[in-house]
């Protein structure tokens, strides 16, 4: 077997490149992915019968490359540097329905998507129950409303 292995380079680098893009699968920031392009070129360079230590030597070498050029590069097209929310400041736009009255400058209650939140509004009338609203800010557990 390790007859084989050792005047067929070409196979290791292979299983060297599938086990870092299977391993990237888990992670998504793409710095696995550098090595797996490493190993394919240590890959190609072994089809020229390239001495191991050369091997070695491009695999490091396109590795580093990847990750200073390639990567950056898949990390902005693929994420596109968009801020994402998330847990509380997601609801900021969306709508909801008055479940207890919102008097002006006073509290109630608005329900979004299924969860209850202390709403006020700096509207000068009261929301009525069964309005809908739309949350324009948040204030630690309390959002702020207005009248759609």
């Amino acid at each position: 077997m390790t007859e084989y292995l050792i005047s067929n380079l070409w196979a290791v680098w292979t299983a060297i490149a599938i086990v870092c893009l299977i391993i990237e699968l888990g992670s998504g920031d793409f710095f696995v992915t550098c090595f797996a392009i490493g190993a394919l070129c240590a890959m190609l360079t072994s089809f020229f019968c390239a001495p191991l230590w050369l091997q070695i030597l491009v695999f490091a070498l396109c590795s580093v490359l990847s990750i200073i050029f390639i990567r950056p590069s898949l990390l902005r097209h693929v994420h596109n540097h968009k801020e994402r929310l998330s847990n509380a400041d997601a609801l900021i736009g969306r709508t909801g329905t008055v479940i207890e009255p919102i008097a002006p400058e006073g509290f109630g209650y608005v329900k979004v998507d299924g969860d209850e939140w202390k709403a006020q509004t700096h509207a000068d009338t009261t929301i009525n129950v069964g309005e809908t609203v739309r949350i324009v800010a948040r204030d630690s557990i309390i959002v702020r409303v207005e009248r759609v």
